[in-house]
């Protein structure tokens, strides 16, 4: 499946990259611009040439009741045929929706953050 030119960046991806910036602070600069364009030279053309190269998100098993009713919220709220994965390059995993032919950014974390938020994105 080449989703190849329609990738989308959600807000809350944007604000990801700012907080990442913040993370790493002053001494990280420099890794950061090297996420940067790590992100839009690699893994952009290789996510929208081949999308279903990040493992799937959904198959994670839930350690908790919270983390059970949160999945069970976000199957109800998935579409057909929509599928969440997860890219893992250098320090960051990257949290992306496909549905149809359009690829959605939706998280990006450095390791050492904590999880992913994603309750903006569904309301």
């Amino acid at each position: 499946m080449a989703v190849r030119g329609r990738l989308f960046f959600t807000p809350n991806f944007a604000a990801n990259l700012d907080s990442i910036e913040l993370f790493v602070g002053v001494e990280g600069k420099s890794a950061f611009q090297q996420l940067l364009t790590r992100l839009f030279d690699d893994i952009c053309p290789q996510l929208s040439r081949f999308p279903l190269c990040g493992r799937s998100f959904l198959v994670h098993r839930a350690r908790s009741r919270e983390a059970a009713a949160l999945l069970e919220r976000l199957h109800t709220i998935l579409r057909k045929g929509d599928d969440i994965r997860e890219f893992t390059v250098d320090e960051y995993v990257v949290l992306y929706l496909i549905r149809g032919r359009r690829l959605y950014f939706l998280a990006i974390k450095h390791h050492r953050q904590l999880s992913f938020d994603l309750q903006a994105f569904w309301t």
